[in-house]
């Protein structure tokens, strides 16, 4: 796996052992794309768990990652406390099931899907067929 990362230029931490419910993390960058930062909270979060090994489950581990994203730590606080956007999430979720998403990554372009990582060429590929 770490090779595969890092061959796409992707910070990856092979001593990772842990895996973390990643729930809240989806309500937090959520929240943060209505704020127009989902790009300064995506990332961080990748790094987190893939790199940091910290657990993005917890509300103050989000909070810090918010706070250094731009983002102001009350309100993520309360978005996390609250779970203002756990109706949000979960209408993704139904949306992935009805177009048949059952792993991370997968893309969708039209009625064509490619599940996995993958090479550009390959996502090109996928581009051109669907069009």
């Amino acid at each position: 796996m770490k090779a595969l990362m890092e061959e796409e230029g992707l910070p990856y931490n092979a001593e990772r052992n842990m895996t973390y419910n990643s729930r809240l993390a989806q309500e937090l960058a959520k929240w943060a794309e209505g704020k127009a930062k989902a790009d300064e909270i995506h990332d961080p979060i990748f790094r987190a768990f893939f790199v940091d090994v910290e657990n993005i489950g917890k509300r103050e581990v989000l909070v810090g990652i918010a706070e250094k994203a731009g983002l102001p730590a009350d309100e993520a606080m309360e978005v996390l406390v609250s779970r203002s956007f756990k109706e949000a999430v979960d209408e993704d979720w139904r949306r992935c099931a009805e177009l048949g998403v059952t792993a991370v990554p997968t893309f969708v372009i039209g009625r064509t899907m490619m599940v996995g990582a993958h090479p550009y060429e390959e996502l090109e590929r996928l581009a051109q067929r669907a069009s």
